[in-house]
């Protein structure tokens, strides 16, 4: 049975579950070209229409840690008559924390890019997911922090930061990874993310930044909770009021009501503390064999095959878009 899953117009997130603008960008276009997409219930596996037609869209905000890829579509997605903004990650880690992300520096022009099409209202810089390890000590993500906003001062007004969270997958991938890389991780305690979160603010503020933070409320001081699907900025960005209520994904979200069309498991970027993929070599395959020309990201009406060891070896990953 098919569901039609919407009626009113709402706010399309693409995608906090993977790189759509980075892998995925020609589905992407394809489907606001055809008017809607196909995704499946996790839970049942029933197939789901979202309508992507201009009517049913008010807005769209692109979730990547490399746009430059999608360059040449945004335009394509701005002629189409749909607003839009951009939650970028650019943390600058070492290959042991993430093994196939662009260079901090290509990300930065891309920002740049992006700014200067559609105006610094567009984009929203996120230093996130916030390690501390070995190689990520709290030194080093004050340096790390600073040289990043520097680059950034003036085309973005806004850096999105949050700590690790705990989900299983998530530590036994950081296990594995301080096995094979020697990059001992540990979660600091709360007063130590309190402190680097108010340290991180300050130098936000000297490079004429809001620091907020993604649903970690307990971290809160001076700070502001993060709205990463923020119709508000959308308004901004389309002149036009924008409505939509807040609909958290978890506790202390302060997302507005959208609609994420990504998909589990199709992210290859490799980054060991990812919550949305269970091993990269299950997501590589998935990338590799996707079809941009379908209704679907990736369909699998069958569910998910069982997960795959985090000591598998890596399919060979080509990397023109970095």
């Amino acid at each position: 049975m098919l569901l039609q899953d919407q009626v009113l117009a709402v706010i399309i997130s693409a995608s906090y579950k993977t790189d759509i603008p980075a892998f995925y960008g020609e589905w992407f276009v394809n489907r606001l070209r055809a008017g809607y997409c196909m995704m499946r219930n996790p839970l049942n596996r029933r197939p789901i229409r979202v309508n992507l037609d201009r009517g049913s869209v008010d807005g769209i905000v692109f979730w990547t840690k490399n746009a430059r890829p999608f360059l040449d579509r945004v335009d394509v997605v701005a002629d189409m008559g749909y607003p839009f903004t951009f939650q970028y990650t650019i943390n600058g880690y070492p290959a042991s924390l993430e093994n196939h992300v662009v260079d901090w520096t290509k990300s930065v022009d891309a920002v740049r890019t992006l700014a200067a099409r559609y105006g610094p209202r567009c984009v929203v810089w996120r230093y996130d997911t916030i390690i501390f390890s070995r190689e990520t000590a709290p030194d080093f993500h004050l340096h790390n922090f600073a040289r990043i906003a520097q680059a950034l001062e003036g085309i973005t007004d806004e850096v999105v930061v949050s700590f690790l969270q705990l989900y299983r997958k998530t530590s036994r991938n950081m296990d594995s990874m301080a096995r094979s890389t020697g990059n001992d991780w540990w979660d600091p305690s709360l007063a130590e993310k309190r402190d680097m979160a108010e340290r991180l603010f300050e130098l936000a503020a000297r490079h004429g930044m809001q620091l907020t933070i993604c649903s970690q409320a307990d971290l809160l001081s001076v700070q502001k909770p993060s709205k990463c699907v923020d119709a508000q900025r959308l308004s901004d960005v389309a002149r036009r009021p924008i409505r939509a209520p807040i609909k958290a994904n978890r506790p202390g979200c302060e997302c507005a009501d959208n609609r994420d069309i990504g998909d589990y498991d199709t992210c290859p970027h490799g980054c060991v503390y990812c919550y949305a993929v269970r091993s990269q070599r299950l997501a590589v395959q998935r990338f590799r064999t996707h079809d941009p020309t379908s209704d679907y990201l990736y369909d699998d009406p069958n569910g998910p095959p069982a997960p795959h060891r985090p000591t598998d070896a890596v399919p060979t990953l080509p990397l023109e878009w970095l």
